[in-house]
């Protein structure tokens, strides 16, 4: 075996093409290495964005900057041009578009092992919030089908709502469930005791779980034992309540909510026991005429 390995993005192992760009990739011993090649007028929430289906670029890239300018936007609203001869480390969760009228060429070292194209998969790290209707069957049974599909339509209308309002994105609607994630754990939060209180004024009851973790993100459907351990954090909580696990429970410290310990569960399909907290709902006043 050869101890002097050469290659050249001209003769790349890989090339991914995609909207008024492309990546090439070579891999040298355990580096792969990306150059992008991407033509005025693109940007990543344009032309990725609806391809990984990710608010923000979740990956993080470390790399030099060839020729041409572009923009990183990140998510807490700051903003960088990065030109020729920079070198430069960006976190996940930023946008980012070509400045100007010329291509913008990049050396990825980091960040660039991941496909802009449909079905592929990443890693991001994400709050997963589960709800679902108490009671559901029973209060079908009781009603008919006609009125209770108005209120469930209503519900979903109010969920809708609700996670626009608090940046969160719908992953699946099952049934009476919903399954959404956000990119803080106090928005999931916030989300959930709203969703709480909007069915609550429908007099109907939905339980929620919230948890914290690095998930598989493909084509906006989420995959992973993270995900499994939302779903089993909330079939664990009762009508009106919302269990989060500790790792949400020490992310929210700082804020203004509050949580109170519900003690160790062992969850189906989950190893080991764990300490579930219920976030303490806000005393809802009447409003005034």
């Amino acid at each position: 075996m050869p101890n002097l390995i050469v290659k050249r993005f001209d003769t790349p192992d890989e090339r991914q093409e995609f909207a008024l760009g492309y990546y090439e990739l070579i891999t040298v011993g355990a580096l792969t290495m990306g150059r992008e090649f991407l033509e005025p007028g693109w940007k990543w929430s344009t032309h990725v964005k609806p391809i990984v289906g990710t608010e923000w670029c979740e990956v993080r890239h470390v790399g030099f900057q060839v020729s041409g300018r572009w923009v990183c936007a990140s998510r807490d609203g700051s903003e960088v041009v990065i030109g020729p001869g920079d070198a430069f480390d960006v976190a996940a969760g930023h946008d980012s578009w070509v400045l100007g009228d010329e291509p913008s060429v990049t050396i990825d070292f980091q960040g660039s092992d991941y496909a802009a194209t449909p079905g592929s998969s990443i890693r991001i790290l994400t709050t997963i919030l589960f709800t679902d209707i108490v009671g559901s069957t029973a209060m079908a049974e009781r009603l008919g089908d006609a009125r209770w599909k108005r209120i469930l339509h209503a519900h979903l209308e109010d969920v809708n709502l609700l996670l626009a309002a608090f940046r969160g994105t719908l992953i699946d609607t099952a049934g009476d469930g919903v399954v959404a994630r956000f990119g803080t754990p106090a928005d999931a939060l916030r989300c959930a005791l709203a969703i709480v209180q909007a069915a609550r004024r429908q007099e109907i009851e939905v339980r929620a779980g919230v948890h914290t973790a690095e998930v598989e993100l493909s084509d906006n459907a989420v995959r992973g034992v993270g995900v499994h351990l939302a779903a089993r954090i909330m079939a664990a909580a009762a009508g009106s309540e919302i269990l989060v696990s500790a790792t949400v429970h020490e992310l929210a410290a700082g804020t203004d909510l509050t949580f109170t310990e519900r003690g160790s569960f062992e969850l189906k399909g989950i190893t080991g026991a764990r300490t579930l907290y219920a976030l303490d709902r806000p005393t809802e006043t009447a409003s005034s005429s």
